[in-house]
């Protein structure tokens, strides 16, 4: 009785209507009358067996829809070799460390009585399948671009006949008195569903290194979601699902063509999906929703709980905005530098080059180092060791020239050091590296 009692104050205080509703506002005032349907919390309990029902469809769809297209890509499923079954090593694995360390293997070798060869290459064995194969990557991309999709093309179809759509002034016109249409519940309710669904398969989906970034990201949709539904802000939490939804579509699209090996495409639609997202999160979100959210409530009421809180949240969303952004701006810039690169650099071939200067033929004091690179195939790598090499050539063949030509020796044909003053010495050796540089670029390796 104790505990239902504390249950029952809790639930109480947490409905009072000063934290939900404007002042004189009643949850009374909220009834469904006349035809007219109002939200209610309790419509959101339906997101939980309709998030149990997606992940049917997407079991199916993944089955019949996204294997058949990955094959067509021709993404085929990995066969992994089977490791040979270890209960001492699966337990160090599970339970300890997937990267054990040197004084770790010579343990675990003495109590198998394997070799540290053998018990190195089980872990990495053992890693390798835990690894995702392409074909579920390319599944998962899948379904996530047929929802956003069917949910891009049904928030336009629900909304596009919307007055509040065109002008912002009548997404506060009447509230809270509100009534709910059809199309915002299934809008509502499907899009927190898909939500719902994701977390609940975070244990079988493709565990990535933002794993808990999308934790974090599924329960603030559903926190900022739900939220906005008891407090009846439907019709601009309508509005921000739709500015969202409309770029994850080709995201999610460049994803599946990046599994498939389709890298072109895969760039093209990367563009297209910065494009749209610095439009309509970076634009239409900050100067169209918040301000809808932020500044015209203020006509109609006096700031109250639910208002501020609201705020806060898109306010914070609006900040992830701007990180997202910076790291999408990151990518963009490598992949035009990427780009570049392999149309000025050829890292191809496996020689050792030799690089040619006007005094002799030598071998780059970076060879070394431009080898590893054009091994690794980084052409971002092997580009900037490739500079490297041609800036330390230069400084070699010319470091002697230029110590005698500071020092007061000029080359054969200059005139004499005392005819010289310290600003020219300083001249004649930066022309002097420039020269040696340039050689060194031009001349055929």
């Amino acid at each position: 009785m104790t505990y239902r009692r504390m249950f029952q104050t809790f639930k109480e205080w947490f409905w009072l209507e000063r934290f939900w509703l404007p002042p004189t506002i009643k949850w009374s005032d909220l009834e469904d009358h006349d035809g007219l349907v109002f939200v209610k919390p309790s419509h959101l309990y339906m997101t939980i067996p309709y998030a149990f029902g997606l992940l049917i469809i997407r079991h199916f769809f993944e089955k019949f829809i996204a294997t058949p297209l990955a094959k067509t890509f021709g993404i085929k499923e990995e066969i992994r070799k089977k490791i040979t079954p270890n209960t001492v090593l699966e337990t160090f694995f599970k339970h300890s460390t997937r990267q054990p360390s040197h004084t770790d293997i010579y343990g675990l070798a003495k109590k198998c009585n394997l070799t540290e060869r053998q018990v190195e290459r089980w872990f990495r064995s053992r890693r390798n399948q835990e690894k995702p194969c392409r074909m579920k990557k390319f599944q998962e991309a899948c379904w996530r671009f047929a929802f956003y999709l069917m949910i891009t093309v049904a928030g336009i179809v629900f909304l596009y006949d919307k007055p509040w759509v065109y002008d912002l002034w009548e997404v506060w016109n009447g509230y809270p008195r509100q009534p709910l249409l059809p199309s915002q519940y299934w809008y509502y309710i499907l899009e927190m569903s898909f939500y719902w669904s994701l977390i609940f398969s975070l244990g079988s989906d493709v565990k990535r290194k933002d794993f808990l970034a999308h934790v974090i990201h599924h329960l603030a949709a559903i926190s900022l979601m739900s939220f906005s539904w008891c407090a009846n802000y439907i019709r601009s939490g309508t509005l921000v699902m739709i500015v969202h939804d409309v770029a994850d579509i080709w995201l999610e699209s460049a994803k599946m063509f990046s599994y498939a090996g389709w890298k072109q495409t895969c760039n093209t639609l990367f563009f297209i999906f910065s494009t749209i997202f610095f439009i309509s999160r970076l634009i239409i979100f900050p100067f169209w929703i918040l301000y809808c959210t932020l500044i015209l409530p203020l006509h109609y009421l006096e700031p109250f709980f639910s208002y501020i809180f609201l705020n806060l949240q898109l306010l914070v969303l609006q900040v992830l905005h701007l990180y997202w952004c910076y790291f999408i701006l990151k990518m963009l810039r490598r992949c035009i530098f990427m780009k570049k690169s392999r149309q000025q650099w050829h890292c191809g071939s496996s020689e050792p080059r030799r690089w040619h200067c006007p005094t002799r033929t030598m071998k780059s004091p970076a060879t070394e180092h431009s080898r590893s690179a054009r091994s690794s195939g980084d052409p971002h790598l092997c580009a900037v060791s490739q500079e490297v090499s041609l800036c330390s050539i230069a400084w070699l063949t010319s470091v002697f020239q230029c110590s005698e030509v500071i020092g007061g020796g000029w080359p054969v044909g200059q005139a004499s050091a005392q005819s010289r003053s310290w600003p020219q010495r300083f001249d004649a050796v930066w022309k002097l590296l420039q020269t040696k540089a340039e050689v060194c670029i031009k001349e055929p390796h």
